[in-house]
């Protein structure tokens, strides 16, 4: 890591401290108003940051919105279902254990679009380390959540 990437590592980090909040926050609305106005109004607002952030960098490009408008749909869908998922299931199962699975999916997921090269990106090399890695990952989500017995 160099010094000029620190910021990006750093933001990535919070980005992933915010995920847990974010679902606790969209579950407890859920909870209030049902999960699909919770997911519009939780949409409405990423959109108008999202604007507010393209306007402060050069400005909506939505003529050029149209040559992704396949991937796009795609990811809105994606995202929609997670909101929708852990609005709806994580004051059942848990925030806890619901962000922890999320993270496995994640985990396995960049393994095996990294592993194949898939949607652009460059393909990396499976390796112990990197399987190894995923096991423990899982096996930490097993034991993060699994009941401590009582003596």
């Amino acid at each position: 890591m160099n010094d000029s990437s620190i910021w990006m590592y750093l933001t990535m980090a919070l980005a992933g401290l915010a995920i847990p909040v974010m679902a606790a926050l969209s579950a407890g609305i859920g909870q209030k108003v049902g999960a699909p106005t919770a997911a519009c109004a939780i949409f409405a607002t990423a959109a108008l940051a999202a604007a507010v952030f393209a306007q402060i960098n050069g400005g909506l490009k939505i003529g050029s919105a149209a040559a992704v408008l396949a991937p796009a749909l795609l990811a809105g869908a994606l995202i929609a279902f997670y909101l929708l998922s852990i609005t709806l299931l994580g004051p059942r199962i848990g925030i806890g254990t619901a962000v922890l699975l999320v993270l496995v999916g994640q985990v396995v997921s960049a393994f095996i679009i990294d592993t194949l090269g898939l949607l652009g990106a460059p393909r990396t090399a499976i390796s112990v380390p990197r399987v190894c890695g995923i096991v423990l990952m899982i096996v930490g989500v097993v034991l993060a959540r699994r009941p401590i017995a009582e003596p």
